[in-house]
């Protein structure tokens, strides 16, 4: 990374104010040089950002208990090159999915910034130990108040911090889901980022009742409601996490298949 953390700050501000309640921020989550250079290039592009699954995936070993820092790290350098080769470094903000922050997050998000990362997402989950647990809330607010200060000893205040909190991941309630988010907020993260629990989807009237108890710094998955239902119900962010590279995936698998078997199939450019 060359860029002066003034430089880097300016990109910062510029991904903080994309989170407009009501007039979300839309990211369509990347996990290489070649997705990034294309998510890129479309003109309605406005800032980058990493999923940490997807990021494992490309580099073949698992998300959760496997991915270190260091080679989660790598997954972000790449994308950083794709944005580079695309010639957006300098107008496009990048932010990474530093999972749950790994063992120091203030300087998880120092080494991100080196690389040219101006926001992250932090979970309130300890990877560390195996099945995971939901940290408690004084520790995760700690955690995020550290990846704070991590953002501000290099130089980046404006830096952009996502925490994301998977309590209904752990039977918690939508009221433990504010008492986290506005927890959160107060240690100094932007937007709070509600998942965690894919066989526990949110109603647009829960979206609707957390917006308004988190102040419109809402941060969601488009899963189960539509864009622009959650456009209407006033969320800050919306993100995809692994969907490009799953549905990616699986167009790669039905196209081998029918090479390998010798199916009716067409180059196609």
């Amino acid at each position: 990374m060359d860029k002066a953390p003034e430089e880097l700050n300016q990109l910062a501000r510029q991904l903080k104010s994309f989170h407009i309640p009501g007039q979300p921020l839309i990211l369509t989550n990347v996990y290489d040089a070649c997705t990034a250079r294309l998510i890129a290039s479309i003109p309605s592009t406005k800032a980058v950002a990493t999923a940490s699954y997807a990021i494992a995936s490309s580099l073949g070993i698992d998300d959760e208990n496997t991915m270190s820092l260091s080679d989660n790290l790598i997954g972000v350098c790449r994308v950083a090159t794709g944005l580079r080769n695309a010639g957006k470094a300098d107008a496009l903000p990048l932010s990474a999915d530093l999972q749950d922050g790994y063992a120091d997050p203030a300087e998880a998000v120092r080494q991100a910034i080196k690389i040219g990362v101006v926001g992250c997402n932090i979970e309130d989950v300890d990877n560390s130990v195996q099945p995971p647990k939901l940290r408690t809330l004084e520790e995760a607010k700690s955690r995020i108040a550290d990846a704070v200060r991590g953002a501000k000893e290099a130089g980046v205040p404006d830096f952009v911090v996502n925490a994301r909190t998977d309590v209904l991941g752990f039977e918690g309630t939508i009221d433990d889901v504010v008492e986290r988010g506005q927890a959160y907020l107060e240690a100094g993260a932007t937007t709070v980022f509600v998942w965690g629990a894919m066989k526990r989807v949110i109603t647009e009237k829960e979206v609707k009742d957390m917006v308004r108890r988190l102040d419109g710094k809402l941060a969601v998955l488009a899963q189960g409601l539509t864009i622009e239902v959650l456009q209407q119900c006033g969320v800050s962010r919306i993100s995809i996490g692994p969907t490009l590279l799953l549905k990616a995936l699986k167009f790669l698998e039905n196209e081998a298949t029918a090479i390998l078997e010798g199916k009716q199939w067409s180059m196609g450019w």
